[in-house]
């Protein structure tokens, strides 16, 4: 008799053993489709147009305001970042009022950071109309400042690469071109 339920008991056991391993499924799609899920945006936002204020003095003052036909919010990646894909109008204000116009085709903002990446025709149009033109454009937000290795064309300068100011005041070309006179 105890062979006889020895022989029960491994049946059972084998039985069950079975019917786990079978019941477990390694379904490769599905595994995929998570994947997929987390490369996805945790949001996304059409015809945006944001508005950045400062309070002082009992007045808001307009310091920023950003258009763009589509955003994506890849805030639930480990290095964080919103996309533009369809391009960005920026209009900037200094102390006096004064605008400042920046476009690009696609534009990519990484917030832990500072840095936004402009790409694709990107044209900077000051209050005064002077214009800036090059096909991509970092600009640092926290230390105010851009820069570029691209070619680029400011009036009658022209150059592959230049780092500045956002006033344009502290101008560095890596190569130059153009017609411009030098003060002594």
């Amino acid at each position: 008799m105890t062979k006889h339920k020895i022989h029960i008991v491994k049946n059972l056991v084998t039985a069950i053993v079975v019917t786990l391993f079978f019941s477990c499924t390694n379904d490769f799609s599905e595994i995929q489709k998570v994947g997929v899920l987390q490369n996805q945006p945790i949001s996304e936002a059409n015809l945006i147009d944001l508005k950045y204020t400062k309070f002082e003095d009992d007045t808001v003052r307009l310091l920023a305001n950003l258009m763009s036909p589509k955003m994506l919010d890849y805030s639930n990646r480990k290095f964080k970042f919103s996309e533009f894909p369809d391009g960005i109008e920026l209009r900037t204000y200094d102390d006096d009022g004064n605008r400042t116009t920046i476009t690009s085709k696609y534009a990519i903002h990484y917030p832990q950071t500072d840095i936004i990446d402009l790409q694709g025709n990107v044209r900077i149009i000051t209050h005064q109309n002077d214009t800036l033109f090059t096909e991509q454009l970092f600009y640092n937000q926290k230390l105010e400042w851009l820069f570029t290795n691209e070619p680029w064309k400011y009036g009658t300068l022209h150059g592959i690469g230049f780092d500045s100011d956002k006033s344009f005041e502290n101008f560095q070309m890596l190569e130059m071109g153009g017609d411009f006179e030098l003060d002594n």
